[in-house]
């Protein structure tokens, strides 16, 4: 029997390769877990036909025993993929009656690199339509509830992939950051989300949102695994499909001009208790911090002190317009990049009398209402009338948060923060208060406007009407310097036990 609750990468390798069960028995067990628990929770909206088949591959790879094989570090690893993330010859509809139909013609680049590092591909998962919501509750197909209270959401965008890995129904999940949609559930659903740093995981086959703000990132259960799934998805160089991905060089330009970690630390990784970790005023203290995440970041404040870490105080005092920045920005981009569905060039079509009334049909009735919004808010702010009031505007404070964070990075080697201001909330709560919704993202929106890598950990749990929900904190560094989070991730882990 294997015991799902308790895998990670490692472990799953280490049996693998003594033949403790085979590639087919894992993804079997996973495949059967599927079918248990996912009628329930609906993390899944398609488990792939050729799931074993991919396994069987893997095994055979295995029994080869060649250099390769022994070295390819997710080989035989059940992966399940974010629905906006293209696996060709399988269907990618990013969760929209729009794309109902399509079949993904290519693989996105990262599906190709943990392809060659010998993944398994178990099936797609549920998502808010188009990455537009953070509850999961925009799908064309039904809200994913979370696993550990089916009343309350599984966060979003990337609700579906948080869910998957929480409810053991897969080992890793892909999914895609924009503005928390990584983050924000792992928190929800106690897992770990990494959002690497813009340009350093293309973005090609990864269906655009906002295109100065897309990353595509693991969620796992250990920061361990975080590491293992980023070193194979990041670009060792500038991917040729994608002109916003860093060169090798750019790399380590950017990572070698905050020296704090090489110079404190060294070459002694453990060590890790001389680095700084920033805390902001300005956030702890919002109205919409629920008393049990508050008093979680103060533990967890406490936890990192016992260890040893310097905590201070720094201050970004732009950050307070993240929220109306992100929201100005976002929608602008996707009123760009929803322009290609009009049934058309892309997706299914709803016949009219001509072709203006094609276009209506098929957008007001195969996009859901999030999305036709959020349209609608991006060509409003980019109108004639209103650019210069909003965009431009909202560009120019974008550029003053970015400021803050590099200042702030010249004082810290982190910054902490809680990933979400409250535990997952029930399933409709904000469905009537679009801006209760937008504020769920207050803490994640700031690392995609800034481009800086985060990633959330869980950090304890709420007791809320009887159940343990999860909380997580969110840690932000420098632009390239996965790494630090890497480090403070598995120490904090391990100070949790």
């Amino acid at each position: 029997m294997i015991d799902l609750k308790t895998l990670t990468i490692k472990k799953a390798q280490e049996s693998l390769q003594k033949g403790e069960y085979s590639s087919v028995e894992l993804v079997s067990a996973y495949i059967e877990q599927i079918k248990k628990v996912n009628p329930e929770v609906n993390a899944y909206l398609e488990v792939y036909t050729d799931a074993l088949d991919q396994a069987k591959l893997a095994d055979e790879r295995r029994a080869k025993g060649d250099k390769d094989s022994l070295t390819l570090p997710l080989l035989g690893i059940p992966f399940a993929i974010k629905d906006n993330i293209l696996f060709a010859g399988h269907t990618a509809s990013a969760s929209s009656k729009i794309l109902e139909q399509y079949v993904a013609s290519y693989d996105a680049t990262a599906i190709s690199k943990l392809k060659e590092a010998g993944a398994v591909f178990i099936g797609r998962v549920n998502m808010d339509e188009f990455a537009m919501g953070g509850s999961t509750e925009n799908s064309a197909y039904g809200v994913t509830k979370n696993p550990n209270d089916l009343e309350r959401v599984s966060g979003g965008s990337s609700g579906g992939s948080a869910a998957a890995v929480a409810m053991d129904g897969a080992l890793v999940a892909l999914g895609s950051d924009t503005g928390g949609s990584i983050r924000q559930p792992a928190s929800y659903c106690g897992a770990v989300g990494l959002k690497p740093t813009y340009g350093r995981v293309s973005r090609h086959g990864l269906m655009a949102m906002g295109s100065s703000l897309d990353v595509i990132g693991p969620i796992t259960k250990t920061v361990d695994d975080a590491e293992i799934v980023f070193d194979v998805i990041a670009c060792a160089d500038a991917d040729r499909y994608d002109s916003t991905t860093l060169t090798k060089i750019e790399v380590s330009e950017i990572a070698g001009s905050h020296k704090t970690l090489d110079e404190q630390v060294g070459t002694n990784s453990s060590n890790t208790t001389k680095l700084r970790i920033g805390i902001v005023p300005e956030l702890m203290n919002l109205d919409g911090l629920s008393k049990e995440v508050r008093e979680n970041l103060n533990a967890s404040i406490e936890l990192l002190k016992s260890a040893g870490y310097e905590i201070k105080e720094i201050s970004l005092p732009h950050i307070k317009y993240s929220l109306a920045v992100y929201y100005i920005l976002m929608p602008a981009e996707v009123s760009s990049n929803m322009a290609r569905f009009d049934g058309v060039k892309y997706g299914s079509k709803v016949e009219g009398a001509d072709l203006l009334q094609d276009y209506m049909n098929t957008r007001g009735e195969l996009l859901g209402k999030e999305v036709r919004k959020r349209i609608m808010l991006g060509t409003y702010v980019l109108s004639s009338g209103y650019h210069d009031a909003f965009y431009n505007k909202a560009n120019l404070a974008k550029d003053l948060i970015t400021t803050d964070f590099k200042n702030a990075f010249e004082e810290v080697d982190l910054i902490l923060t809680p990933t979400a201001p409250t535990p997952a909330f029930k399933i409709g709560a904000h469905t009537s208060d679009p801006v209760a919704m937008y504020l769920e993202d207050i803490f994640t929106v700031t690392a995609n406007l800034v481009g800086v890598p985060a990633v959330s950990i869980p950090s304890g749990f709420a007791e809320v009407e009887g159940k343990k929900l999860p909380l997580g904190i969110q840690f932000m560094a420098p632009h390239c310097r996965e790494d630090i989070l890497f480090i403070v991730g598995k120490k904090f882990e391990e100070l949790r036990g």
